[in-house]
């Protein structure tokens, strides 16, 4: 059936048999025992599903993926170790060295570290475009060895909001995908795979999980783009594969499944980037209230940015729901729901001002961490993207002075006295 999502946060994924145990079991074996080699031949030359090795998939984590797959509305999906491997296999997976990547510059600072440098030095090039430019400067930036464009929903922590539409636009008319890191807004406020989004990624650590309690991540894929229509782009699907068998993905598992199966055969099999399944299973205790908590994140997020907005100590506030805010159309078109708790602004007097603001913070705790149940604040360009110049953080959207908060699902009221006595003290 074609269920809601809050059914799908609670029941998707996981089905019981008769005797089995109502809620999803962990699953916590590196390994699965078979009566003969033949049949454990079969799993290795991937003609029969099922498991051997913890590495490669584990039945706790893929039950949680193909909850997060039904949630995005895609054809197949898997988990990860972190948010980070995730946009690394979902970029890796259909570029190697000598390839580019069009990204939007207003990422996590980590994933614009791991394209800029990491990646490469792995012979992967990547042109940085401003989450604003225009279909045409898009078009621009694509060469003929673009083999896919990145961008997220919702920016961390810039917050600009990825006008997904056109970028999804661009990228086909180029035979290339669209691949959306859609972890502020999750599949509950957006999804990216209805606005022509090819891959979907989550930093699983954030909202999905919801309890700052297990790192991890996903890929999701659309199961839309035909890989085979441009197989001189994309040879690692269309091409045998000599290290598994010689198997062509796109032709023995279709566009529904190739990209995800090249992707657990081949990545990671050598990077083993694997959840644990007990985190796998915290993962999805989170999942089963996201679509109770994300109402609540945004509602007192909403009231604590127009909060902010009216103080007379605030320099600027960004909030896609603020009405006049740069992206409050964009956010009516794609976050018609909500976009998220998490708001950035800055106070009159630069740093220094907000340093001494967050020093008189009780309530709201200052951590690396964003989008989970309690609040917090960070000042990103002394911390997460501290490794990037003045220079870079405005190119992303993170003014040096931004303090970025992640509004938690406490009483708003109590949330809003904590930052009021704050600012009183600067």
């Amino acid at each position: 059936m074609n269920y809601k999502e809050g059914t799908k946060c609670v029941q998707a994924g996981y089905t019981p048999k008769t005797g089995e145990p109502r809620i999803l079991p962990i699953i916590q074996s590196t390994t699965f025992k078979y009566d003969t080699s033949e049949a454990m031949g079969k799993l290795f030359d991937l003609e029969e599903s099922g498991y051997f090795y913890t590495r490669l998939s584990n039945p706790t984590s893929d039950c949680v993926a193909k909850k997060i797959c039904e949630l995005e509305k895609g054809s197949a999906a898997m988990l990860l170790s972190s948010g980070q491997a995730a946009n690394f296999f979902a970029v890796f997976n259909i570029a190697s060295a000598g390839d580019h990547i069009v990204s939007s510059a207003a990422i996590y600072g980590g994933t614009y570290n791991l394209f800029s440098v990491t990646m490469k030095r792995m012979g992967i090039d990547f042109t940085f475009v401003s989450p604003d430019c225009s279909e045409e400067e898009l078009e621009n930036a694509v060469r003929p060895n673009t083999k896919a464009i990145f961008g997220e929903t919702i920016a961390n922590p810039a917050l600009d909001v990825l006008d997904i539409e056109m970028y999804a636009k661009v990228a086909h008319k180029n035979g290339i995908p669209l691949i959306v890191d859609n972890t502020f807004a999750t599949p509950v406020n957006c999804r990216p795979i209805e606005w022509g989004a090819d891959i979907v990624t989550h930093s699983t650590t954030k909202y999905l999980d919801g309890h700052a309690t297990s790192v991890g991540g996903a890929i999701v894929d659309s199961g839309k783009f035909n890989w085979l229509e441009h197989s001189d782009k994309f040879p690692g699907l269309t091409t045998p594969d000599e290290s598994y068998h010689g198997i062509v993905y796109a032709e023995k598992f279709g566009i529904e499944g190739a990209y995800i199966n090249k992707c657990v055969a081949q990545l990671m099999r050598d990077f083993g980037s694997i959840p644990s399944p007990f985190n796998s299973f915290l993962l999805n205790l989170g999942i089963e209230s996201l679509h109770v908590r994300m109402p609540k994140h945004c509602s007192n997020a909403q009231k604590v940015a127009e909060f902010l907005n009216s103080h007379e100590k605030v320099a600027w506030v960004q909030y896609c729901g603020l009405e006049g805010d740069k992206y409050y159309e964009l956010g009516k078109k794609y976050l018609p729901n909500g976009s998220c708790g998490v708001l950035s602004f800055g106070v009159k007097g630069g740093r220094k001002a907000a340093e001494e603001f967050m020093k008189h913070l009780k309530l709201c705790a200052i951590v690396t961490h964003v989008a989970d149940a309690r609040t917090s604040i960070l000042h990103p360009a002394s911390s997460t993207h501290r490794q990037m110049t003045d220079e870079e953080l405005r190119a992303g959207g993170v003014a040096p002075d931004m303090m970025r908060l992640s509004v938690g699902i406490e009483d708003v009221e109590d949330i809003i006295s904590d930052i009021e006595n704050a600012l009183n003290a600067i």
